[in-house]
């Protein structure tokens, strides 16, 4: 009896070892999309969510599976349609090499090359020889950006520009809404939403105020909120679209720091602010060996913040071009990614600098929201730079050097931020308010809002977001 007894019990912990393998192989599920194997994580997830349900892990690696399926909608086909207007002599040969320069992006899914939704438009972008292509058979290309860069700035500096001091006062009033698709959810159903709002309390955004809400009932998010919100609440109605609006007007100026090396003091690496501005903050502020080798190579010998900043900020410049990015909540390591395949989207290459600059001992943060320049709008992130003696000082790697040869323009967004811009966030991945009780579209940054039901999350294909703005005159101060 003993002896059946033991091995009963042998039995069972061999089973129990068994189950928690599998788990353990299931929740390393990034190894089955590595591999391509969507379908076979889809099956074994799905297998553990029918004995845990409410397993929040299983649940994002579900829907992320999901969510990467929609980043990667086309076929080589599809692509080799989309390019036979500027290569009528393509081949496989080419698509292929474009893939391994990672300038045409894709990924196996299921034993089948899927196509990137933007890789197109990035290509031409990252190609150069493709570049110039299209640019003889359609013309180049308005950037708005650039346009900017190039009439606006110069005159800001035709004119006495005092550094630190805000410049160039801006009134804006901004609509916003949000639209649910009809039929999204069930008849009756409450749909909750956040929609962005300004942050204020720095120079470049001291004021805003709020005019209207399309829901009686609203919550305004207290301004120390990190990511800040309105949030209303609408039942759905059959047939009918779901809509949220809000308008205010809010404040902004231009700021340029002009920093200098001697500017700055030793940092006192002992105060909070240090040690919580220059920590490792995984997923995406990462301290890999690769990162922390590159910023060290990237420095050499210099010590000076300043300096180091600048030499980060122009490497990015030369070596990071902007591209179209994937969403964010599919991606384990946006820095990691940015450099495997030399290039991001203005959020991509914040996430690459911050962490190249905590890497070596410079606090810095990220701040995101939108532009909204006279010539063209768009969601943007940026950071910050903490100099000891100086405080925070604006830096937007995505920006660029502007083509110039005055130092003050060329280097402007290296240590200033133009009046322009909507700031939302000044962290990342930060709970709303009130917390949302399912897994966000968006986890990391806050730009266009969050919508969710009893049901779930809603996710950015059933919605839509609009931005209407109007410049009025500033105020005297």
């Amino acid at each position: 009896m003993k002896f059946l007894q033991g091995v009963f019990f042998i039995g069972l912990a061999l089973l129990v070892f068994a189950c928690q393998n599998k788990k353990e192989e299931v929740f390393d599920y990034h190894n089955y999309l590595s591999q391509g194997k969507f379908k076979e994580a889809e099956i074994m997830l799905s297998e553990q969510l029918s004995d845990d349900p409410q397993n929040d892990q299983l649940i994002i690696q579900m829907e992320t599976i999901r969510r990467l399926r929609k980043e990667f909608p086309y076929t080589r086909a599809d692509v080799k349609e989309q390019l036979r207007e500027y290569f009528p002599d393509l081949t496989d040969e080419d698509l292929t090499q474009w893939e391994n320069a990672r300038q045409l992006e894709m990924r196996i899914i299921d034993g089948e090359k899927r196509y990137f939704s933007r890789a197109v438009s990035n290509f031409f972008r990252l190609n150069e020889t493709a570049g110039k292509i299209r640019e003889e058979k359609k013309g180049k290309a308005y950037d708005g950006v650039e346009d900017f860069q190039q009439t606006v700035i110069p005159q800001w500096f035709e004119k006495a520009v005092e550094p630190r001091k805000p410049f160039s006062p801006r009134r804006i009033k901004v609509n916003y809404t949000i639209t649910l698709d009809a039929n999204a959810v069930p008849a009756g159903e409450l749909v909750r939403c956040w929609l962005p709002y300004p942050r204020t309390g720095s120079q470049r955004l001291p004021k805003v105020e709020f005019l209207e809400a399309s829901q009686e009932d609203y919550t305004i998010a207290p301004n120390e909120t990190m990511q800040r919100t309105v949030y209303m609440e609408k039942k759905a109605v059959e047939g009918e679209k779901t809509v949220f609006q809000i308008s205010f007007i809010f404040e902004t100026a231009a700021q340029w720091f002009n920093i200098k090396p001697g500017d700055v003091k030793a940092y006192d690496k002992n105060s909070k602010l240090y040690k919580k501005y220059t920590a490792e903050r995984l997923p995406h502020i990462v301290f890999n060996e690769q990162i922390k080798s590159l910023a060290k190579n990237i420095v050499g010998n210099e010590k000076n913040p300043v300096k180091q900043v600048e030499m980060l900020y122009y490497w990015m410049n030369d070596n990071i071009p902007w591209a179209g990015a994937l969403e964010y909540s599919v991606m384990p390591c946006i820095p990691c990614y940015v450099l495997e395949n030399m290039h991001g989207d203005c959020g991509m290459q914040t996430f690459l600098f911050l962490s190249m600059a905590r890497s070596l001992g410079i606090p810095c943060k990220w701040q995101s929201g939108w532009y909204l320049l006279p010539q063209t709008k768009n969601l943007h992130d940026w950071a910050e730079v903490y100099y000891e003696g100086v405080g925070w000082v604006p830096v937007d790697p995505s920006f660029k050097l502007i083509d110039s040869d005055d130092q003050r323009i060329k280097e402007f967004y290296l240590n200033g931020l133009d009046c322009y811009r909507l700031v939302v966030n000044d962290d990342f991945a930060c709970e709303l308010v009130p917390p949302k009780k399912f897994y966000r579209s968006e986890p990391f940054d806050f730009q266009r809002g969050e919508l969710e039901w009893e049901g779930g999350n809603l996710y950015f294909d059933t919605w839509d977001y609009h931005l209407e703005l109007e410049y009025l005159p500033a105020t005297e101060n």
